[in-house]
Order: structure tokens, then C-alpha cells, then sequence
């Protein structure tokens, strides 16, 4: 009895040693399927990989090598039939222009998905240094559009993490009606003298993570607005900027409660403010 054991636990083994692993179906931009150069522009060929992966049955994988591409802009948008991942190992760089977006609001924009990871250690440079001298938000209501860098939108169970986001025309990452979303590993850059540059803007979003991020712009390195529940910021470095603000609140009517904010092992340097709240309940900054 005991032999039929051993042997039949061999076998287990065998057969599961040569079971074959599952992998990520890979879309390189590169390849000669989607034939992305560096110094071009990748925008059809990036569309057209994710259109792919995204129809996969099974995890998949899009990714940009390394190098120097041009981006005139894109809309990833799900939802999507498995685990997706965008690796994005080289610089995409936006028109310094911002009339040659067609979508005035956003450069790069990621739509109703589930379980997206955004990594690899690239940036995404949106050139905004045109941008910021005609920008006039901060004291005109009715100002016009500006591109953010990376806009967020309808994401649950996803992680952003390992890339950079430089020199936004606006804001760098904006955070709209996502749910348990983990930011991470993250840096954000600009000027000190670049106007709303907000490293991080969250709205209506519940079960935000944000750790082990090194933010410094020209305005508010995370920034909270209405709705927003449950949102977590766990060693950030902060600066310059203006800190880390819950708010504006009060702006428009009806404007729902932030509650469950909590603020932990953060370093703020060279910020106007430290960590502001207002009309917030359950906050916590330690």
C-alpha cells in the first residue's frame, strides 16, 4: 500500500512538472504584426495592440520597448475579457501643442476596466511647457480645456505603478469613479512655477491606495474631491507643491462627503501647505 502511494505521488509530480505554465499573450508595438519604430509616432499601432489584447481570452501583455516614441494620444477603453497589462518600458512623448489633441482634456485615457496593470518603468512625457503660461484655470472658471497626462476612468482592482509622469500639460493623473485601485512606485514631475500640475486628483472614487510615490509639481501633489472614500497615502514624497488637499469642496451643489482619509508616513519639503482638509469627516494624518 505504501509503494502505491509513493508511486502515485510520483506521478502527481510528473504531471504536474509537465504541465505547462500559463503566460501572458505579448503585443510588442515593435513587432513587424504593428511595426512601431522609436521617433514615431506609435498612436495606430499602440491602438491597434490593445484592441488585441484586450479580445484575448487569456491575461495579455502590451508593451513599448524602450526608446523614444511619439504619442499623438490615446483612449484605452474596456472592458476588456481577461487580466490586461500595459508595459510601458520607454518615453512617450505628447505634441507640445495641445489643439493637435482631438479629446482637449486628455492625452492618455484608460476606460471601464477590470484588473489593468499600467507598468514598466517608462515615462510619459506630456511637453507641457507651452501649456502652462495659457493656462488661466486658477482664476477663471470658464477656462478652457487642458490635456491631463493620464486620466482614469471606471478601473476596478488595478495598479498603476512603476512609471513616470512628466511635465503634464494640467494634471498628471486624474481619478474618476475608480474602485480599489492601487498607485504605486510612482514618480511625477514638473516645475514649481508650472500652473495645476496636480500630481494625483481623485473624484468619486472609493478604496484608493497611494504608496511609495515621489511627487513634486507646481500645484497640490494629491488632491481629493467629492465623493471619495477610503483613499490611503502611505510614504509619499511631497515637493515642491502645495501639499497634499482635500478639496476644493464647496464649489458646485450638491457635492457629496469625503470621508475615510487617511495620510501615513508621508515626507512633505519646499510645500505652501502641508496636508489641508475641509468639510471632511474620518480623517486621519499621521
Amino acid at each position: 500500500m505504501a509503494m502505491k502511494l509513493i508511486f502515485l505521488a510520483m506521478l502527481l509530480c510528473l504531471l504536474l512538472a509537465s504541465t505547462p505554465k500559463a503566460h501572458a499573450s505579448v503585443f510588442d508595438v515593435t513587432s513587424a504584426t504593428y511595426g512601431a519604430k522609436p521617433g514615431s509616432d506609435v498612436s495606430t499601432a499602440l491602438a491597434k495592440a490593445w484592441s488585441d489584447a484586450c479580445a484575448s481570452p487569456s491575461a495579455s501583455k502590451v508593451v513599448v520597448p524602450s526608446g523614444t516614441y511619439k504619442l499623438k494620444e490615446a483612449n484605452f477603453r474596456g472592458p476588456c475579457k481577461a487580466p490586461i497589462e500595459m508595459q510601458v518600458q520607454g518615453t512617450l512623448q505628447a505634441p507640445a501643442d495641445a489643439g493637435q489633441l482631438t479629446r482637449r482634456d486628455t492625452w492618455v485615457g484608460f476606460q471601464y476596466i477590470d484588473m489593468l496593470t499600467l507598468s514598466g518603468g517608462g515615462t510619459f512625457d506630456g511637453q507641457g511647457a507651452l501649456s502652462w503660461n495659457q493656462n488661466d484655470c486658477h482664476e477663471n472658471k470658464n477656462c478652457k480645456p487642458i490635456p491631463v497626462n493620464l486620466r482614469f476612468e471606471f478601473l476596478t482592482n488595478s495598479k498603476v505603478q512603476d512609471i513616470t509622469s512628466l511635465n503634464s500639460k494640467f494634471f498628471h493623473m486624474h481619478v474618476f469613479r475608480c474602485n480599489h485601485t492601487t498607485f504605486q512606485q510612482l514618480t511625477i514631475t514638473a516645475p514649481d512655477d508650472s500652473r495645476n500640475t496636480d500630481g494625483i486628483h481623485i473624484g468619486a472614487s472609493t478604496g484608493i491606495n497611494i504608496t511609495h510615490a515621489k511627487i513634486g509639481t507646481g500645484d497640490d501633489c494629491i488632491s481629493i474631491g467629492d465623493d471619495s472614500h477610503e483613499i490611503t497615502v502611505t510614504d509619499v514624497t511631497c515637493g515642491p507643491g502645495h501639499g497634499i488637499s482635500i478639496g476644493s469642496l464647496g464649489k458646485y451643489k450638491d457635492e457629496k462627503d469625503v470621508t475615510g482619509i487617511i495620510v501615513k508616513n508621508c515626507t512633505l519639503t519646499n510645500t505652501d501647505n502641508g496636508c489641508e482638509n475641509q468639510n471632511i469627516s474620518r480623517f486621519s494624518f499621521a
